[in-house]
């Protein structure tokens, strides 16, 4: 295949559980299930943070974010490291990004914004100003006055498109798949087909809270009552918080399986696009979400341990599937762990674009070799720090370190609902996924071996010495 154009679809707190292959109760995507099929599942596929800012910064560049020093909310931000887009644009693709975008605290003028940093298109929410939310459904100024203080909190600000302001009311799911089929339409595919390739980059603010602002056709036809968003004098921002996600939000679950279900059909008609267009054999589709499900709204990571915010396996392992014609077979299960800093790598080398500075491989031999002994190296590192708990895995094994102490793992235990863990766990995960049982104590010198290990890739990346690792 020569020159693929490139699909790439980003979702937001998607459970690892919550596809419709998997079995879980009231799960339905038929989409996602169709790209399984046709492609292949990576089942041990991770982003490089719990949380949505540093971990799309890692994706978007092919570099670990803590290169710059992005290791939570309050540091996290794109970097100057080339992103995929300005690499593949520079080799004559078409870009275009289509939906959110939360880098950090971005305005239309600054790096973290798609026209600075590679994108030709675009059409996006800036969630870093609404406290990482876009609202499903209101999007104007008028839609700022009426909510006052609460318009940052409900994320009902104007969308962009490129350096001017885009109001819209309307589904915003919709919407941003409706901006990424004219733009795949306009390029590449059908009449375009073969002219120009093209690179776009769907973010979804499904399936992240607050999932209640559906269309209301779409919440009747389900039988779910409305939900009030947050308004200034009814009550407490955090005590309204706290009623709005699990387990004290009154069908919450059903709120959250209609948005995936609504999320999914869009991707059925980004698929369709393809098809329709003659484009799909010329296409890599790619998709995963930002970080690991979040169970204060309603995520369900299965058999994994923990949630978003945590560096447990159901904060950082996500759902990934790629449809590669002539790469993936059809059904295929990839077991070899894969990240999304491969994504920049392996965008890149299908397109001819040169050899970036990437930290991730080329997924390439290791989607094609799926099913057949092991194509990756039992050694392959991979690794995560967010200053107040850090983890890496090395082949099965992994080491998780987190200082229940610290004030950031207090606010999560207390705002989010979710468990942190504390000092080092060691777990086997070709046996155990949960992370039930911590073999530290049974295995010290591997345990001082991993240590040792993370203390190396933090001088590599430039982050200071860690007490954590002195022993």
């Amino acid at each position: 295949m020569n020159r693929p154009n490139i699909l790439l679809i980003v979702s937001d707190d998607h459970g690892y559980a919550d596809r419709s292959t998997h079995g879980t109760a009231g799960v339905r995507t038929p989409a996602l299930d169709r790209l399984a099929a046709e492609g292949a599942t990576c089942t041990d596929a991770y982003v490089t943070a719990p949380i949505c800012s540093p971990s799309r910064a890692g994706m978007i560049t092919g570099q670990y974010q803590q290169r710059w020093g992005g290791l939570w909310f309050d540091s996290a931000h794109i970097g100057t490291a080339p992103t995929m887009a300005e690499q593949l644009r520079t080799a004559g693709y078409a870009t275009g990004y289509f939906g959110k975008v939360h880098y950090g605290d971005e305005t239309p003028a600054d790096r973290g914004a798609p026209p600075h940093h590679g994108f030709d298109e675009s059409f996006y929410g800036l969630a870093g100003q609404s406290m990482g939310r876009l609202h499903y459904l209101h999007h104007t100024e008028q839609a700022v006055a009426e909510y006052g203080e609460a318009a940052e909190a409900m994320g009902v600000q104007p969308f962009w498109a490129g350096e001017e302001p885009a109001p819209f009311d309307g589904f915003t799911t919709d919407e941003i798949a409706d901006r990424a089929i004219d733009f795949m339409q306009r390029h590449g595919v059908g009449e375009k087909q073969g002219e120009q390739p093209f690179f776009a980059m769907v973010a979804f603010n499904a399936v992240h809270n607050f999932a209640w602002q559906l269309p209301e056709d779409e919440r009747e036809a389900r039988g779910l009552p409305p939900f009030e968003d947050w308004h200034p004098g009814a009550s407490e921002y955090l005590d309204w918080y706290d009623g709005a996600i699990s387990p004290n939000l009154p069908d919450g679950r059903a709120y959250y399986l209609a948005q995936l279900e609504l999320m999914d059909r869009a991707i059925g008609r980004l698929l369709d696009t393809l098809d329709a267009g003659g484009a799909a054999s010329d296409t890599i589709v790619v998709y995963l979400t930002d970080n690991g499900g979040s169970r204060c709204n309603y995520g369900d990571n299965g058999e994994l341990r923990g949630t978003k915010y945590t560096l447990w396996e159901g904060g950082i392992r996500v759902p990934f599937l790629v449809r590669w014609p002539g790469v993936t077979a059809a059904g295929s299960t990839v077991a070899e762990p894969v990240s999304a800093l491969d994504l920049a790598a392996t965008f890149t080398a299908a397109a001819g674009a040169g050899d970036g500075e990437h930290d991730g491989i080329d997924l390439r031999a290791v989607l094609s070799a799926a099913g057949d002994a092991d194509t990756a190296s039992a050694s392959r590192e991979l690794h995560w720090d967010c200053g107040w708990q850090w983890a890496m895995r090395r082949g099965d094994w992994k080491l998780l370190w987190v200082d229940a102490d610290d004030p950031t793992a207090a606010y999560v235990r207390d705002v989010e609902h979710t468990a942190t863990g504390d000092g080092l766990i060691l777990t086997d995960l070709s046996g155990d996924p949960g992370e039930r049982d911590n073999l530290a104590a049974r295995r010290p010198r591997l345990v001082e071996q991993l240590i040792q290990a993370h203390a190396r890739w933090r001088e590599e990346v430039g982050l200071p010495a860690d007490p954590s690792l002195s022993r």
